[in-house]
């Protein structure tokens, strides 16, 4: 199904100004919020909808992109970041969470969402994402790999299986909000500030018996070994995320992604431009005059042949369709090979004796070099 129009998405003109912006979304996220509609898969899709269009809209570079390409402009891999997931239900939560999540601003979030801002229920915190990074050979981005990667996340205490501890009893200091409201007042007015409350560290609860091991987090740091498969074709700056396997939340809250960033090791030998590869040739002079063909590497199926017409010039770019390196979306690229005639440093006995008869034909002078650029100033007066 065709996406809609992001401006359609939101009900706002296509000069709507960020405030405007912000509104329509708001008021289209908590009409369609998974909490507000369980099991409803109609608001769900709603809610990712409205969220994608307001992350595109509310940045000015993604919004002057798409302004001017549309939804080409959001698609595929756009200038090296690629997701292979998508944007789900968990980037749209994250992202509400982000703007309407501390109940400030201009009225959105918790209090509009829960009522009464979660007063008496448990507030849940995301954990944080993680970030690798993954160095990967030319020959393991042209045939794609497997690869183990060790990582250190907080994961689930295995003593309170993440609750934090015994006696758990409503913070008094927040009412169960998780955060707290600071009033200042100043020449200027009076200023609102809202911060993770400091007695539950943003839980909302409190424990008469905290947790030993994990002093009332539910959270312990542990080392894991995870498996990451990585496509054929990526390209250095591409990042592979991987869903609920960065931190989880303290007291049993979702965890985030880990970001695995593609970093391509330099070839010895070739050289890569996109999805094509770039190699020098060398090549003898009489293969060069007579033609012929000389074996090249290639990065997938081995050696191959590369037929050198005759009369090739050095430094003359060869192309080896399909012989360069898999795309994402289907197909391969070339192999470019620059030819590039090999000049011998020693020459004795017999072949000094061609090369010198060589030297005298007419057939092996090169050609006159270019005319001055003051004959070229003459004819045109001339003329």
């Amino acid at each position: 199904m065709a996406k809609r129009d992001y401006y359609e998405v939101l009900g706002v003109a296509r000069g709507a100004t960020e405030d405007e912006l912000r509104k329509a979304y708001r008021k289209l996220a908590l009409e369609n919020h998974p909490d507000h509609n369980p099991g409803d898969k109609s608001a769900e899709l709603r809610f990712k909808e409205a969220t994608e269009a307001y992350e595109v809209l509310r940045d000015t570079q993604k919004r002057t992109r798409y302004d001017q390409f549309g939804h080409a402009a959001t698609a595929g891999p756009g200038g090296g970041n690629v997701d292979f997931s998508g944007f789900d239900l968990a980037d749209a939560l994250r992202a509400f969470m982000r703007d309407f999540g501390g109940g400030g601003g201009d009225g959105g979030g918790f209090e509009e969402l829960f009522g009464g801002g979660g007063r008496g229920g448990r507030v849940v915190r995301q954990g944080g994402d993680l970030q690798v990074r993954l160095k990967l050979t030319l020959e393991e981005v042209a045939t794609g790999v497997e690869k183990k990667i060790k990582v250190k996340h907080l994961k689930t205490c295995g003593t309170c299986q993440g609750k934090g501890g015994k006696g758990e009893k409503t913070c008094p200091q927040c009412q169960g909000r998780g955060q707290v409201r600071r009033v200042q007042q100043s020449l200027l007015g009076q200023f609102v500030s809202i911060a993770t409350c400091p007695q539950c560290a943003g839980g909302g609860h409190i424990f008469e018996e905290p947790c030993a091991t994990c002093a009332g987090d539910g959270r312990v740091s542990e080392s894991e070994t995870i498996s990451v498969k990585v496509p054929a074709g990526v390209a250095n700056g591409n990042f592979i995320p991987l869903r609920g396997m960065g931190d989880v939340g303290p007291r049993g809250g979702p965890a985030g992604d880990l970001i695995v960033l593609i970093e391509e090791k330099p070839h010895p030998v070739f050289e890569r431009d996109g999805d094509d590869l770039h190699l020098d040739v060398p090549i003898a002079f009489a293969t060069a005059a007579l033609g012929g063909a000389v074996e090249v590497p290639s990065l997938v199926g081995g050696a191959t042949k590369l037929t050198v017409p005759a009369g090739t010039q050095s430094g003359q770019v060869l192309r080896l369709r399909g012989r360069g390196v898999p795309k994402l979306r289907g197909g391969t690229g070339d192999l470019l090979a620059r030819v590039v005639v090999w000049v011998p440093t020693k020459v004795s006995g017999q072949d000094r004796k061609v090369l010198e008869d060589m030297k005298r034909s007419d057939t092996f002078k090169p050609p006159a070099p270019g005319r001055s650029v003051f004959d070229r100033v003459k004819d045109a007066f001339a003329g």
